[in-house]
C-alpha cells in the first residue's frame, strides 16, 4: 500500500481548518528569520497553504501555470484534471478566495489567472537558507 493509500484509510483525521477568506497581501519575513511570526501573517499564510492542500488544487494551479497569460476557463480545466466543471469552478473560487487567482468574466465563461506575486508571497516565507 503506497503512503497516499494508508493517509486515505485513515479513519480519524484532525479537524480541518475553517475555510477563511482573505486575498489581502502577504508580506511575513522568511520562517526562521525572526523568532516569531505575527499572528496575523500566520493566519494569512496558513489560509493561502490551506487554499494549496489539495490535490485538485494543486493541479489547477500547475496547469494555470503552464499557460500563456496563466489563465484558463472552467472549460478547458474540468477534462485536465477529470472533474465536473462545478466541481473545478468550486476549486478555483477557493483559489481566488485566497488571493491566488484572479477571475474575468468573458461573454458566458470565467478565466482564471494565476497571480505569481501571491505566489512568490507563500515562496519567500517558506524559504529557508540552511544546507
Amino acid at each position: 500500500m503506497t503512503f497516499i493509500e494508508e493517509v486515505a484509510n485513515i479513519a480519524c483525521m484532525p479537524k480541518p481548518l475553517p475555510a477563511l477568506h482573505d486575498a489581502s497581501p502577504i508580506c511575513c519575513a522568511p520562517l526562521g528569520t525572526n523568532p516569531s511570526l505575527d499572528p496575523g501573517d500566520a493566519v494569512a499564510l496558513a489560509v493561502r497553504l490551506k487554499a494549496l492542500a489539495d490535490p485538485a488544487r494543486l493541479q489547477l494551479l500547475a496547469y494555470l501555470l503552464d499557460q500563456p497569460n496563466q489563465e484558463g476557463c472552467t472549460c478547458r480545466l474540468a477534462p485536465v484534471i477529470h472533474l465536473s466543471e462545478p466541481t473545478v469552478s468550486h476549486h478555483l473560487k477557493q483559489l481566488e478566495a485566497t488571493g491566488l487567482l484572479t477571475k474575468e468574466r468573458r461573454g458566458m465563461t470565467v478565466h482564471y489567472r494565476v497571480v505569481p506575486e501571491a505566489i512568490h508571497a507563500i515562496a519567500r516565507a517558506l524559504h529557508v537558507n540552511c544546507c
